[in-house]
């Protein structure tokens, strides 16, 4: 638990010095000939800060290391890229808020929210300002028609989860699954598309009910009640990063052996901090940067991100993709998509880009047709992995359906 604060703390002095360094660069470039300012809104303090503030500062690293090449190109013009974190804290009036500062400030492109009720609340501003915000976040009602401006930045837990039951079914003998989660609407919600998704592969759901509150330290009566369904797995349903160790640790230290998994992205030396050798085994998914499949150039990111913040996360390999293809597509669109958003809107159906990050290349863009009716999902890889002694080792790689 005290190494656990301590990354915590570590986190926050990071984000700390990394807004005095926005800051700074925000001082000097106007000197430069041109800056593009791009936006990241999410939750960056509390339980969730895991999330947010890894992802303000990969677009930060990110960011960098464009401008350390002389900036970005588009059009007849090279832009020096300058982000602005806003820190949402998790709620959703907050969110609000942070939107409409963003957009007061010029800022048309956006990275974030990290959750379902945050991202349903900036919603209004993105859609009333003609502005573009990459969330992570499932509620399909984000992405649907009449919603044209928010793009789901990576895989949902009810296109992942699925996918990750079949496969314990089909190599570990699966039979019989259960659902643990916060009682909070994001993370029930998600437990519920999970449970459907379990029941329609035909395996038994005996717990589904079973909740804990917010800030809840001790696991073991919820976990005690959950075990005794008999279950072969168990998920953790939404869980956040603070959360996860401590419940894995629990469910092992009273003797449950099956296995366990989560749909959303988590660091694995956090987990391995907290729960050790218990959380070997462990299966997650959202991370996109395993080494087997790591292109030099995502090596160079880590290297990047390492140096900036101190550690490597590995949900940064999942968030870079948002940056990624948000100046790529301003790139292909040109300058007129600065101003406009319905140009890259307009772009989205046809735009393929090339993806740095995978050692087989490929291309980058966008898909969600199946699920949303319309392109507004990123094209990141479904990568599911297990906790192997604090890092990640991939059990498989899949792709989103288009």
């Amino acid at each position: 638990m005290i190494l656990r604060q301590q990354r915590q703390s570590a986190l926050r002095r990071a984000l700390i010095l990394g807004a005095a360094a926005g800051a700074l660069a925000f001082g000097t470039s106007a000197h430069a000939e041109e800056t593009l300012k791009i936006g990241a809104l999410g939750v960056m303090s509390g339980p969730f800060a895991g999330w947010g503030g890894v992802m303000c500062q990969t677009f930060k690293s990110r960011a960098g290391m464009w401008n350390d090449d002389g900036g970005v190109a588009i059009g007849d013009k090279t832009y020096k890229v300058e982000v602005v974190c806003v820190d949402d804290k998790g709620d959703p009036k907050g969110a609000q808020t942070g939107a409409e500062k963003l957009v007061s400030e010029g800022v048309k492109y956006i990275q974030g929210p990290n959750t379902d009720s945050t991202a349903e609340s900036a919603k209004t501003v993105m859609e009333a300002n003609g502005t573009i915000n990459m969330p992570y976040a499932f509620s399909k009602s984000l992405y649907k028609a009449p919603a044209s401006q928010s793009i789901l930045g990576m895989v949902a837990s009810y296109q992942v989860g699925p996918v990750i039951y079949k496969w314990l079914m089909e190599n570990k003998g699966v039979k019989k699954i259960a659902f643990v989660s916060e009682n909070n609407a994001d993370p029930i919600k998600q437990r519920d598309e999970g449970s459907a998704g379990a029941k329609a592969l035909g395996l038994e759901v005996v717990s589904d009910q079973e909740t804990y509150e917010s800030g809840t330290t001790d696991f073991f009566p919820i976990l005690t009640k959950v075990i005794g369904t008999a279950p072969d797995h168990i998920v953790l349903s939404g869980v956040s990063p603070s959360d996860v160790g401590p419940l894995i640790k629990a469910a092992r230290e009273l003797g449950f052996t099956g296995t366990m998994s989560t749909e959303t992205g988590q660091d694995p030396k956090a987990i391995y901090e907290v729960a050790g050798d218990a959380a070997n085994g462990f299966i997650a998914a959202g991370g996109a940067s395993t080494e087997a499949i790591r292109s030099d150039f995502m090596v160079k990111f880590i290297d990047r991100y390492t140096k900036d913040w101190g550690e490597w996360n590995d949900v940064a390999g999942l968030y870079v993709y948002g940056p990624e293809i948000m100046i790529q597509t301003l790139q292909s669109v040109g300058p007129k998509a600065l101003e406009d958003t319905e140009a890259f809107k307009a772009s989205l159906d046809g735009f393929v880009g090339k993806n740095p990050f995978l050692k087989d290349g490929g291309e980058l863009k966008y898909v969600g047709r199946t699920d949303y009716g319309q392109a507004r999902q990123v094209s990141v890889p479904i990568v599911v992995q297990q906790v192997e002694n604090g890092e990640y080792k991939p059990l498989f790689v899949g792709k989103l359906p288009d």
